[in-house]
């Protein structure tokens, strides 16, 4: 069980990809004495667990994951992989004790501490996230997803100064990381730097035409400089990609904008 997903970019933007841990010689040797037949089991499972992962079926990824911990109790992997589809379920209490089992396991690898940052950010936790991003960084001083994680947790307390230099580090890291980059422009915006935010929405809206993140923070940008036409014109393309942005306790709570820039689309939104 040498693999393990990874949230890049945490509460309910998530996108889960696929990195790899290597198999600690407990989890071999353990293998080493089962049975053929329960080997070929938690074969099985592990592929069963990895494709509901993917297709979103998390419920039955979890009755996966939990069996194959049943097999393999010292594998941290596996304690991580269902502390995030416990996370895509909302349990962020239970996926908090996944993590904290796997960090328990596995001090030095660097995954779990990003999972378990993410479930302390849905739980508000923001000071006990940063400190998960910053151990992180300590292992992997390269890290992207740490750093605008980290970002965002500074974001959760008002630290706009400090959420942006993070921002910027993880898109320098790694520049096609859109959501750092759109992230360091909201950052810019709640900072009172309209112009410059605005320059970097439109970077990425032509650079990715279908974020629509982008487009609806452009439209409210736009149309607070009083450039009603294009502002509207973006916000077409926002309707045809993703209606969420019409919810504005989504954009707060959720997707989680800064206080200046959901004002920005409020107003667009009721004139």
């Amino acid at each position: 069980m040498n693999l393990v997903f990874r949230p890049l970019v945490i509460a309910l933007l998530c996108l889960l990809c696929v990195t790899g841990w290597g198999l600690p010689a407990q989890a071999q040797s353990t293998l080493a004495d089962l049975s053929p037949q329960v080997v070929q089991e938690i074969s099985d499972l592990r592929q069963k667990a990895f494709t509901a992962s993917q297709k979103g079926q998390f419920v039955e990824a979890e009755t996966y994951w939990s069996q194959l911990i049943d097999y393999l109790p010292n594998e941290a992997a596996l304690w991580s992989n269902r502390g995030n589809v416990r996370v895509s379920q909302n349990k962020l209490a239970e996926a908090l004790e996944d993590y904290n089992q796997a960090v328990t396991l596995a001090p030095a690898q660097p995954d779990p501490y990003l999972n378990r940052g993410a479930a302390l950010e849905g739980l508000g936790r923001w000071e006990d996230a940063i400190a998960d991003y910053s151990q992180v960084l300590a292992l992997n001083p390269d890290d992207a997803a740490a750093y605008n994680n980290r970002g965002n947790a500074q974001a959760g307390l008002g630290n706009w100064e400090i959420a942006l230099a993070d921002y910027q580090k993880a898109a320098d890291l790694d520049p096609k990381f859109a959501f750092a980059r759109v992230n360091a422009a909201l950052a810019e915006y709640q900072l009172g730097h309209a112009e410059e935010a605005i320059r970097q929405f439109r970077s990425l809206t032509r650079r990715y035409p279908n974020f629509a993140d982008a487009r609806a923070a452009l439209t409210a940008a736009l149309w607070g400089q009083g450039q009603s036409g294009e502002a509207e014109s973006n916000w077409v393309a926002v309707m045809g990609l993703d209606h969420r942005y019409k919810d504005l306790d989504w954009v707060g709570t959720v997707r989680r904008w800064p206080p200046a820039m959901v004002a920005a689309l409020e107003k667009f939104l009721h004139l």
